[in-house]
């Protein structure tokens, strides 16, 4: 793990179902669940993007959810949008890459040049963070130096992992959903090949906790070992 440098502060929220579920099942858009979401929660959520000065998820995400990340529901700005994508590979009619917000694509040197010019052609920036693969420690850098202090992270759970392995999430919160969806296969919050050991599994301090409409919110403090 790369010690960060300056970076923006970092809160992930996410929608989760009571068994900790992201979607229906494997490969289905997380809108599904999103929804069964109440006005109440969706302008929480909305507030939250509205403070942000960017707003991340990842590639995967996007295809299969063809996220928008504007602010709607609220009064505000919209962040900047932040796509993680080694090989530059977006769908052209995706949303992020409408010229309703600023949008930056990171990409890695194995990104081929004719996908980095499709989506320059369309208006968003392309960033070229890592060699074979987006290093996000410098990604987040990059971010700091363009004047990100706040960023919030939506999504999915492999972005989400190597964020959290790599001690870059600050904060978490949960809108929970007031339903089970089961599936031994169905994506949770958090992916990749976890921490394996009760010794390395990553503390988090409950800050708050509310109703917000019929959804119960928490917001936890991670606490990393220090490095």
């Amino acid at each position: 793990m790369k010690k960060p440098g300056p970076r923006p502060y970092v809160v992930m929220i996410s929608e989760v179902t009571v068994d900790g579920k992201l979607t229906l099942r494997r490969g289905v858009s997380s809108k599904i669940i999103m929804s069964r979401m109440d006005e109440e929660a969706e302008r929480y959520l909305h507030r939250e993007r509205a403070a942000s000065d960017a707003i991340m998820v990842g590639c995967n995400t996007i295809k299969i959810d063809d996220s928008i990340l504007t602010v709607r529901s609220v009064e505000g700005e919209n962040p900047i949008r932040v796509i993680p994508c080694s090989r530059g590979d977006l769908p052209l009619n995706s949303n992020v890459l409408r010229r309703d917000a600023p949008t930056i694509i990171a990409v890695s040197s194995l990104a081929p040049d004719e996908n980095i010019e499709r989506i320059r052609g369309l208006g968003a920036e392309v960033w070229v963070c890592g060699s074979d693969r987006v290093d996000l420690v410098l990604l987040l850098s990059m971010l700091y130096e363009k004047g990100v202090r706040r960023l919030m992270l939506e999504g999915g759970p492999t972005l989400a992992w190597e964020m959290i392995k790599n001690q870059l999430i600050d904060e978490i919160k949960l809108i929970h959903m007031p339903f089970v969806v089961g599936g031994r296969d169905t994506p949770s919050l958090i992916g990749g090949e976890g921490v394996g050991r009760i010794d390395n599994v990553i503390d988090v301090e409950l800050e708050r906790y509310f109703l917000c409409g019929k959804h119960l919110i928490t917001e936890y403090r991670l606490k990393y070992p220090k490095i």
